[in-house]
């Protein structure tokens, strides 16, 4: 029996290093690209019913309708955010789409959390500065995250782990989300409205999905009544921050602190070794500029522990839906 081919785009080494490691008990052929899934691309895919993609490939309709024509039943996501996919336009030409709703939410939270001490503390200055034998402490101080007002968009899976973290750092947590999370009201999470959390935050850390409502969440008029010095942490989906309206806050000294894991023309730039290149994007290079900007590549899902579960997710999703089987956690499956 020859097995069934997943085509898979956007790889990289680690990628495929899990993949192979766990499809031992699956049997599928694995065809590996590195190069986006867009409107060229497409064409490279061949006698392969399914395919397997990340945040930054292209599905929108015309890609949907030639994976169609190329005989695509199956589309799989390595990754929760499904926002890059046409869903009506797949779920009209009959192609079943599935992603993998939870992988160790820990490992974002955990990256939130290291952004958040980092910025604070300074320690990548730090590091720098006492390899050039620099032992001066003049430029690194921060302040007490203990008793400081931490406010969580988002309380799904990593918005909850990550406010159990800060509670834990003697924190007030004070959250935002359409549907309120019984256990962390229990442990002294306050679910407040968003803009109470804007005004009240002095860390504002993004765990919500991007959505034509959450689109650009943060942007001048929000900006415009969080408390001056205000530390924005953003390691969810890049377009929920309006980038130049974050600027300009940056260089009146409203925002004091920016820790940006994802970016909203990250497709560009991110997963790429651009070191001998000249970066064209003009707001990266801005954002860069800053001393308390610290910008990191799109790498908070990036432990041993994630990769595993969404290699082990995901092949299971393949499988369960080409024997027709159930799927066990029903957010996995999109149409």
């Amino acid at each position: 029996m020859i097995p069934t081919k997943i085509s898979f785009f956007s790889t990289q080494p680690y990628d495929k290093f899990f993949f192979e490691k766990y499809n031992s008990d699956y049997k599928y052929e694995l065809d590996f690209f590195e190069m986006q899934l867009n409107h060229h691309t497409v064409e490279l895919i061949q006698d392969s019913p399914i395919i397997c993609v990340f945040v930054n490939d292209i599905l929108d309709a015309g890609v949907i309708a030639a994976l169609a024509n190329k005989g695509v039943s199956i589309i799989a996501l390595r990754c929760a955010g499904f926002n890059n996919v046409d869903l009506t336009a797949a779920k009209k030409v009959g192609i079943r789409v599935c992603r993998v709703p939870s992988y160790s939410p820990e490992a974002v939270a955990e990256h939130a959390m290291a952004m958040i001490l980092t910025l604070n503390r300074k320690t990548h200055k730090a590091y720098n500065r006492v390899r050039e034998q620099n032992f001066s402490l003049n430029g690194l101080l921060g302040f007490d995250l203990h008793g400081k007002t931490i406010g969580v968009i988002g309380t799904g899976n990593i918005g909850k782990a990550f406010a159990k973290i800060v509670l834990g750092f003697g924190c007030k947590v004070l959250a935002f989300d359409i549907t309120k999370d019984e256990e962390l009201e229990k442990i002294g999470v306050q679910y407040e409205p968003l803009d109470t959390i804007f005004k009240s935050a002095d860390v504002l850390s993004l765990h919500c999905p991007l959505t034509e409502k959450t689109k650009h969440i943060i942007n001048a008029t929000s900006l415009s009544i969080m408390k001056k010095n205000v530390m924005i942490i953003n390691t969810s989906r890049g377009a929920l921050i309006d980038t130049p309206d974050v600027i300009d806050a940056l260089k009146d000294a409203k925002i004091s602190y920016l820790g940006i894991d994802v970016y909203e023309q990250e497709e560009k730039l991110f997963f790429k070794d651009l070191s001998e290149d000249i970066i064209q994007d003009d707001d990266i290079q801005r954002l860069m500029s800053f001393p308390n900007v610290l910008v990191t590549a799109h790498q908070a899902f990036f432990t041993n522990e994630a990769l595993t579960q969404i290699a082990l997710t995901t092949l299971q999703n393949v499988t369960d839906l080409l024997e027709g089987r159930e799927f066990v956690n029903k957010a996995g499956l999109l149409t």
